[in-house]
């Protein structure tokens, strides 16, 4: 009988994402028959009162998305065990390797990355990273190349590198994946992915909360190394990387290794040119009086709640087309987005004016609060002017747009996709070590450029779109970034 075990069981991540996701899984019928799922945490408690917290966790999501039933809730709960154990200390986990039987066990570290090391150190020595077993982490893992491989070569002396799966739940959206279908399934778009057609990339990823209770975290790792380094790259390497051979895990994740491999080092000279820092002061969001990040934290820190950039990809395909980058907390809007923005008509056969501006195509891929995929092109107005006006329209090509379904399918968590690849041994939509390392190599080249420069945040009112230094980003080429939806 197969085991996924949850460590950090009774945290914030399993209760908020994992078990839901693990619910909706069994509600649809996609969990394998025999499957055991385990909490591990240390508090001591029965599983009856394991199972209250975990129903109150999953059903008010489920009956928000009209998805509850009592029939799957049990058959989950008759999955559901839990043990209490200190995930560091062998001795502790004997008994858990007992209640897992002898089949493939996945484990699930839900915990600070600094215990990943001592954990699969102890789940060795237990008895629990056999050649069948597998192990799942959540990233970012480690604040820097060094630390993570020390972190990684403990986990390496434990599991070889196709048991272990480093997950980056945005790779599980169900946007982030239809991309790759949009391109690689369809001669219309990707000829046109290049530098000859394509004039320029944002990628946004906007939040309106602001850093709170988490700081000790966030001072730790800021804005680059929280989002940038963890998220936006891999992003970044879904649009840009070359068809791979097929669907294969390895041939997906070499060619985003040699995306990685081929963004241009930002040295100290380019910092304060392609690179912005920006840390919120007190404003308002949402109509709401906020305080800024050192009233928050209680004293003044450097760390940049707010970071853009400009990247290059020195490859043929690329050549020229910057991609521009932006995240930050206390936004006007939680927005996640990708923008396509291609160049424009090489000569105009309207006359401006009265006929209506032409603007060149963009695609807009968003990721939050909504998924779409939209394509805005240039239409004729309709009416029987003489002189032909024109507008531009957005086309969606999202799922139930375009088609005579009534209602489109629920909206997944994007962990129910990870998990179910986990469980399968399926690595394709996770992060492999050599990938993870250049991702590392390239945001620490940006962060030494803002040590040796002394690069510190600007301050941007909470509530607006950052420093003015992030719309001089683009504007010094004659750009802006992305202000509408589509």
């Amino acid at each position: 009988m197969a085991a996924l075990v949850l460590f950090g069981g009774g945290g914030d991540l399993a209760m908020r994402m994992l078990l839901p996701s693990l619910y909706f899984l069994e509600h649809d019928g996609l969990l394998p028959d025999a499957l055991k799922i385990i909490g591990a945490a240390r508090s001591e408690e029965s599983r009856d009162e394991y199972l209250d917290k975990v129903r109150a966790a999953v059903e008010g999501k489920a009956r928000a998305d009209e998805a509850w039933s009592d029939a799957a809730w049990e058959r989950l709960a008759g999955r559901l065990d839990y043990l209490a154990v200190d995930a560091t200390d062998p001795e502790s986990l004997k008994p858990l390797r007992e209640r897992v039987g002898d089949g493939p066990t996945t484990s699930f570290l839900a915990v600070s990355p600094s215990l990943y090391g001592r954990i699969v150190t102890a789940l060795k020595t237990a008895g629990l990273a056999g050649p069948d077993d597998r192990v799942v982490l959540e990233k970012p893992v480690g604040r820097d190349l060094e630390t993570f491989r020390q972190i990684d070569d403990a986990v390496a002396h434990a599991f070889s590198e196709n048991q272990v799966f480093r997950i980056d739940h945005y790779l599980g959206k169900e946007t982030v994946q239809n991309l790759i279908a949009l391109r690689f399934g369809n001669t219309v778009f990707e000829p046109l992915w290049n530098n000859l057609s394509i004039d320029h990339v944002q990628i946004t990823v906007g939040e309106t909360v602001g850093v709170g209770d988490r700081w000790p975290y966030y001072d730790e790792y800021g804005a680059l190394r929280d989002m940038l380094q963890n998220h936006m790259l891999q992003l970044l390497c879904l649009v840009a990387m070359e068809p791979p051979a097929d669907l294969d895990p390895d041939s997906v994740r070499n060619e985003k290794v040699k995306v990685l491999r081929s963004l241009r080092p930002i040295t100290p000279d380019d910092a304060e040119r392609v690179t912005v820092r920006g840390q919120y002061v007190a404003g308002a969001v949402d109509g709401e009086a906020v305080k800024g990040y050192d009233e928050e934290r209680g004293q003044d820190s450097d760390t940049e709640t707010f970071v853009a950039i400009r990247a290059d990809i020195d490859n043929w395909r690329w050549a020229g087309v910057p991609f521009f980058m932006r995240t930050g907390k206390r936004l006007p809007e939680k927005r996640t987005e990708i923008v396509i923005q291609f160049k424009p008509v090489p000569h105009s056969i309207f006359d401006h004016g009265d006929r209506g501006t032409l603007a060149a195509n963009r695609m807009v891929i968003e990721l939050q609060p909504e998924e779409d995929i939209s394509l805005s092109v240039m239409n004729k107005r309709p009416g029987l002017e003489q002189r032909m006006q024109l507008q531009p329209i957005r086309m969606s090509l999202s799922w139930g747009q375009n088609d005579r379904d009534d209602r489109p399918p629920r909206r997944r968590i994007a962990y129910e996709r990870l998990l179910l690849d986990a469980l399968s041994g399926d690595s394709t939509l996770f992060v492999r070590r050599d990938e993870a390392e250049q991702a590392w190599k390239w945001v620490d080249e940006v962060s030494e450029a803002w040590a040796r420069r002394r690069v510190r945040p600007q301050e941007y009112a909470a509530g607006t779109w950052g420093p003015e230094a992030a719309t001089a980003l683009l504007a010094r080429s004659g750009r802006e970034w992305n202000t509408g939806h589509g």
